[in-house]
């Protein structure tokens, strides 16, 4: 500042914006005048030269001109106002945070630029006999035409109704909103979203009034129905907004508008205290503290007026007198500060001073000018006094240049509030940008975790589950759209594999539609069973697929006859473990949980391979109260140590023993015969079928007189097995077998017979191997498999199927309900040989007929593991499975099984055949008589 009243001046006004920054103090009316009249123009600079600085500062400033166009000084002082709520006016340099709003002014000037549209005397002469429309209709039409805005607004007429913002956007979150709260394919919230986005525009634009959509719940209408300042609507026309009363709030508003309009004609004191009102309210919303942007603790500035020459030719006096007054009726703190300067000559127009002490400094005049203010206001004190006016007079010796020539720069604290730093656009794009990565760093997460995952959830029944150097497996329950079939690699699950003409895709799309048919008309009446199996494959390292495809066709197959049979039907679940179910322990327990959450599921069929982890498996299930029906998975020790499983596979053990009528047979009683157990190696897998089978085969090759040679072991490399150096080893040792007994996987018989065809020492020997139901999978008939000339293969089959075919309806199903098994499938056709698919059908209809046995009550698990003691079906596909006579914790007899001789013929064909067999459910023993072998050679 350049002079001494400059600095006083400035400083009071810092002290007094100081305060504002935590309360809020009362904001004057600071009218600066010379006490000579010759000083005026030093004045007129003084104020000017306070703007400067208060706009280097930050604050938000207006000033107004010296000269306004109007008839009227009232009307000159309000065409002040209304110029005022233009945003632009007020944005300095240095302000902090965003533009102000003046919705409540722009809304009064709306009404008034309608009210000059129509022209003198639009309220009248109105009636069927003038032919013009009532004056009330004709204002809403003009406020239509003007969209209810300004007609000096840029937005006022900027193309059709139908395309305006102020229409649209209020629909458009109607409409996403309803949108979002569809719980509906995204296509069809998407439709519905714009459908009702596009009928909300047009009845918009067809409704009486085309006001804006939600007109009655904008700010400025409920002030404008609200502030007592208005005068109230007359005739008996409502006068108050609802959110639930559209239809009344919004003639409430029509009402409103036309006695507001009917004032604002008359141009007196009413519209220049209107426009003050509103521009007070405007100011005070811009400020308020705890909305919900926080804009009142970042604007810590209040907003300024400077007036340099307050006078009639610019309405600045009656705009003086009108602040006071609407301050004095209203009663409420806005934060406008209005600095005025006012020449000699038109002081007394603002009546007397609340000063009293002349010789003050303005601090002393501002704490007098509060402590008076209460009074001030008071209806008995005198007639015309301006309570909210303080005014200065300024002597000519304070007006002069500072002595020294410096210019003085007093400010408030500057310091920015908490508000704009952690509630700002800064901290806002700093939150979005941790959340997008937050959410990024999830999502990426779920995704590595989950097999189907979106940015904020996953499907959480099933896990990605990897091996080094190997394919992603996707492991647990598929649900919600997950398909296994699609983590097969290279494509590979649309090919048909050797002896299963379906694939898994095609397994799973059916079981899926029948599950949606089960769900959408039989809600209240169906089970839920789950197979467990192998449905991952890596064929580079020998893992095949043909297990698994084939049992869950056979799990399909019950599916459809249950439910175009029984009235209780039959939903299934699939689930994966991995190649080789290496994974099943993670798979046990995502069935458990799932399962923990769906009574209806009711037990799991499958875990069709004895591994290491198959008890750890099995117990995950029983906590969970969960029966197992296994079709192929010939543990001993499982039965034994698990009460609720069940299998229809006879026991490693159990057939071990019935290849004993078989060794007895090839054992030359008086000579000494050599024999070794050849296994694969399983400190690296979790394979414990092999290590059983070389246990009980050395067991049983002992027992029948056999010398023992030392068991040999062969590794897998990349999923081949590495034969030579075991071969090597009994073909050029001292003392060649007669007979091995083979605990290995169907995969790896090729390699082993290649060896002993093109050995020297075992190509000259008749050599017989004895094996397990492993075997059952190999496809000798069809050329895949082969034996060596001089081998003879004898090893055990998981099912009978030749004996038990003519009293079983499994064939005629299989050929309605499985295709590309040839017109008339039977127990030679490639995909049914194996027993596979057989043994997973009987396996689901008895769990099935466990679980409905009970006549009354829902099926439950707990019911169906006690009624799979009392399962005795007769007709399926290996004969009958017969539980009745199942011990707690110990083997059941009458399992089927079937031991078979394979030969290969002069031209190399392998010929097999079956010695003996039982069907599921003869429990007689076989004997060595009836399981004759044929004479080597």
């Amino acid at each position: 500042m350049s002079t001494g009243a400059g600095v006083e001046v400035q400083k009071r006004l810092e002290v007094l914006i100081q305060d504002f920054r935590t309360s809020d103090p009362p904001m004057p009316v600071v009218v600066l005048h010379a006490e000579d009249s010759t000083d005026d123009d030093q004045v007129v600079n003084l104020v000017e030269e306070l703007h400067r600085g208060q706009d280097a500062h930050g604050t938000r400033c207006a000033v107004v001109p010296t000269t306004q166009e109007g008839p009227t000084e009232v009307r000159r002082a309000a065409a002040l106002v209304r110029d005022l709520a233009d945003p632009k006016r007020w944005n300095g340099q240095r302000s902090v945070y965003r533009r102000y709003a003046f919705p409540r002014l722009r809304l009064v000037r709306a009404i008034e630029d309608a009210v000059g549209e129509l022209g003198p005397g639009w309220q009248t002469a109105t009636g069927a006999g003038t032919g013009r429309p009532d004056p009330a209709q004709r204002l809403l039409d003009q406020l239509a035409k003007q969209r209810w805005r300004p007609k000096s607004s840029r937005r006022w007429n900027p193309g059709p109704a139908q395309l305006d913002m102020a229409h649209i956007l209020p629909a458009s979150l109607v409409a996403g909103l309803a949108a979002l709260l569809a719980r509906s394919h995204w296509s069809v919230a998407l439709a519905s979203g714009i459908g009702l986005l596009v009928l909300l525009v047009l009845l918009d634009n067809v409704l009486p009034g085309r006001a804006p959509i939600f007109l009655w719940l904008r700010r400025e209408s409920r002030w404008f129905m609200t502030t007592t300042f208005l005068r109230a609507a007359s005739r008996g026309r409502p006068t108050d907004v609802s959110l639930l009363r559209p239809v009344r709030s919004w003639k409430a508003i029509a009402a409103r508008a036309q006695d507001v309009a009917e004032a604002l004609q008359d141009g007196d004191d009413f519209q220049l205290q209107l426009y003050v009102l509103a521009l007070f309210e405007d100011l005070r919303d811009n400020h308020r503290r705890w909305s919900w942007d926080l804009r009142g603790l970042k604007r810590h500035r209040p907003p300024m007026l400077f007036l340099p020459e307050a006078s009639a030719d610019n309405g600045g006096v009656e705009l003086i007198k009108a602040v006071s007054d609407v301050r004095s009726r209203r009663s409420e703190l806005d934060p406008l500060l209005i600095v005025a300067a006012v020449r000699g000559a038109e002081v007394s127009r603002l009546q007397r001073s609340v000063i009293t002490q002349p010789g003050g400094t303005l601090w002393i005049w501002y704490q007098e000018w509060t402590r008076n203010l209460r009074a001030g206001q008071s209806p008995s004190r005198e007639l015309g006094e301006l309570p909210w006016v303080l005014k200065v007079p300024l002597p000519g010796a304070r007006l002069g240049p500072l002595a020294d020539g410096q210019l003085p720069c007093v400010r408030a604290n500057t310091r920015p509030t908490a508000a704009r730093v952690v509630w700002s656009l800064h901290a806002l794009v700093l939150v979005l940008l941790l959340l997008v990565a937050g959410l990024w760093m999830r999502a990426d997460d779920l995704q590595d975790r989950y097999c189907s995952a979106s940015v904020l959830t996953a499907n959480r029944d099933t896990r990605r589950a990897s091996v080094p150097d190997e394919p992603t497996e996707c492991i647990g329950v598929a649900t919600g759209g997950v398909r296994f079939a699609d983590w097969l690699p290279d494509g590979k699950s649309s090919e048909h594999k050797p002896g299963a003409p379906w694939t898994l895709p095609w397994l799973e799309s059916r079981i899926d539609e029948q599950n949606r048919k089960v769900l959408d008309k039989h809600r209240k009446n169906y089970l839920t069973v789950i197979y467990a199996g192998p449905l991952s494959y890596d064929e580079d390292r020998g893992s095949s697929p043909v297990k698994g495809i084939e049992e869950l066709a056979g799990v399909h197959l019950a599916q459809r006859v249950i439910n175009d049979t029984f009235p209780v039907k039959l939903r299934v679940l699939i689930a994966n473990g991995g190649v080789d179910l290496r994974h099943q322990k993670d798979m046990a327990k995502t069935i458990a949980d799932y399962a923990a959450g769906d009574p209806s599921v009711v037990g799991v069929i499958g875990t069709g391979r004895d591994l290491k982890t198959s008890a750890a498996t099995n117990k995950t299930l029983q906590d969970a109260g969960l029966p197992v029906v296994s079709g192929t998975n010939s543990a001993t020790y499982l039965p034994q140590q698990f009460a609720n499983w069940f299998s229809l596979a006879a026991t490693d053990e159990w057939q071990v023993q019935q290849l004993g009528l078989v060794a007895a047979q090839l054992r030359d009683a008086g000579q000494t015969q050599h024999a070794l157990v050849l296994a694969r190696d399983t400190s690296e897998s979790d394979d414990l079928y092999t290590d059983e089978q070389a246990k009980y085969g050395a067991q049983m090759l002992r027992q029948k007189g056999f010398t023992m040679l030392p068991q040999q072991r062969y590794e897998l490399h990349e999923g081949k097995p590495e034969l030579r150096e075991p071969v090597d080893a009994f073909c050029k040792g001292p003392d060649v077998p007669s007979v091995i007994y083979f605990a290995g996987r169907v995969e790896d018989i090729d390699p082993m017979m290649d060896l002993l065809a093109t050995s020297p020492t075992c190509a000259q020997r008749n050599i017989s191997i004895l094996t397990g139901d492993d075997l059952s999978k190999a496809k000798f008939t069809q050329g895949t498999d082969g034996v060596a000339p001089k081998v003879t293969l004898y090893h055990a089959a998981l099912a009978e199927l030749e004996k038990a075919a003519a009293l079983t309806s499994f064939y005629k199903d299989a050929a309605e309900y499985l295709p590309g098994l040839g017109e008339r499938p039977s127990f030679t056709t490639a995909a049914l040989s194996s027993g596979q698919t057989a043994l997973a059908h009987d396996a689901t209809r008895a769990l099935y007929w466990a679980a409905t046995r009970a006549r009354d009550g829902d099926p439950n698990r707990a019911a169906t593991w006690v009624n799979l003691r009392t399962v005795k079906l007769s007709g399926l596909a290996t004969g009958t499975i017969d539980f009745t006579g199942a011990p707690l914790y110990g083997d059941r007899s009458g399992h089927s099984v079937a031991l078979k001789e394979v030969r290969s013929t002069a031209d190399g064909t392998p010929q097999p055949r079956v010695l003996c067999s039982r069907v599921a459910g003869d429990a007689r023993p076989l004997t060595q008589e009836e399981c004759a072998i044929s004479p080597p050679g």
